[in-house]
């Protein structure tokens, strides 16, 4: 009946209706003398109970049963006040054929009370269970999502370092150790750009690193702002650029921290791309 900690929603719901053995009541009520959790769970069940049966339809007192119920009481004095007399016989005849009639409504509306009360504490429980369920699937919708993104990601980043077509460039500064250096692999046909850069130099924080793609026609198209950990590494992986651009060389420039639409001078790391495939 009861798990490790509480009584659950359905057990508690037949507690409340008076629905339980004897046997199971006890334990139930043993619960909830140690249990705060499960005693506060049961007095909001026995409210929403309550408003159930407040819902239920009120009749009114069928017509007559008043004078019938005061002519009865007159006439159940003690035999000791009463004349002996054989009219009392069908007195007491027209007495009883008469309770019939007024008990059978209320015992309607007492069925349909239970009735109602039953039926709301059964949606009460299922829609607990159906919102648990809910929640679960909602969450590990959102899980599934996130994987399938990952996997997006991944793959298309083993398809820019495995692809036969992919440029692959090595950026310097010059000959003095440790100089800045940058590696870069470009896929044109899909707009894929991954660059590994190290030994760069610490920036302020109102300046950022850019790199660019500068194309065999046209005006250099920006490839992604990156910032230097604490060893000089950086990288950019798979930046939003368009597809199609013929890479004739690239660059490194530093900007403003929100990027620039134009290289600014100087390009402290350049390098020229081969031609596709090379």
């Amino acid at each position: 009946m009861t798990d490790s900690r509480h009584i659950s929603q359905k057990e508690l719901a037949l507690h409340a209706m008076q629905a339980l053995t004897s046997e199971e009541s006890a334990a139930v009520r043993l619960h909830l003398l140690e249990c705060a959790e499960c005693r506060e769970r049961l007095a909001e069940m026995a409210g929403d109970l309550a408003l159930v049966a407040m819902s239920v339809e009120q009749h009114a007192v069928p017509e007559g049963a008043r004078q019938r119920f005061i002519d009865r009481i007159a006439t159940s004095r003690p035999e000791s006040q009463q004349p002996v007399r054989a009219p009392v016989v069908p007195i007491i005849r027209e007495k009883k054929s008469s309770r019939p009639a007024s008990w059978i409504p209320w015992a309607a509306v007492a069925a349909m009370l239970i009735i109602s009360v039953a039926l709301g504490v059964t949606i009460f429980v299922l829609n607990q269970e159906l919102q648990t369920e809910d929640a679960l699937l909602q969450k590990e919708e959102r899980l599934i999502r996130a994987r399938n993104a990952e996997n997006l990601k991944a793959r298309a980043l083993l398809d820019v370092l495995t692809a036969p077509g992919a440029q692959r460039v090595l950026l310097t500064a010059g000959k003095t150790p440790p100089a800045p250096s940058a590696r870069a692999v470009y896929l044109a046909s899909r707009g894929a750009l991954v660059l590994q850069a190290s030994n760069m130099q610490p920036l302020p924080g109102n300046k950022t690193y850019e790199l660019w793609v500068i194309p065999t026609s046209g005006a250099p198209v920006p490839a992604g702002l990156f910032r230097p950990d604490s060893t000089g590494s950086a990288s950019v992986v798979l930046p939003a650029i368009p597809r199609g651009v013929q890479a004739k060389a690239f660059g490194i420039t530093i900007e403003n921290a929100g990027g620039s639409n134009t290289p600014t001078a100087p390009i402290i790391l350049s390098g020229a791309a081969p031609a596709a495939g090379e």
